[in-house]
């Protein structure tokens, strides 16, 4: 059966009109960047636990890493100078949900 790659693309102006455009299929990875993205990461190991696709182990080492991060970024916004040690956290934080993603792949392609 051929997968529709269409997607609903809903814009936010006074008059909200659904249409329909061309996606790709899958969704797309965003660079780690800012708290919005560091929130999603933590929604996605949420959903990704409830539906059985991570382990509580992985699952908690993602929140604990996530609620790290969003202190960083408070603490980054009083002291700038920390801004390479966020950095750092944010690159392991990205390598952490790359790993998870791979492997979430893996066993998804083993069924």
């Amino acid at each position: 059966m051929k997968r529709d790659e269409r997607q609903l693309d809903l814009p936010l102006n006074a008059s909200p009109k659904l249409r329909v455009i061309n996606g790709l299929g899958q969704k797309r990875e965003e660079p780690l960047t800012d708290r919005d993205a560091v929130a999603r990461v933590l929604i996605e190991a949420g959903a990704d636990l409830l539906l059985r696709r991570i382990s509580p182990e992985r699952a908690e080492t993602i929140e604990r890493d996530v609620d790290e991060v969003l202190d960083l970024f408070d603490r980054v916004d009083a002291n700038p100078l920390l801004r390479p040690v966020l950095q750092k956290k944010l690159d392991a934080l990205e390598a952490l949900v790359r790993e998870t993603r791979d492997k979430r792949r893996v066993r998804r392609q083993g069924r």
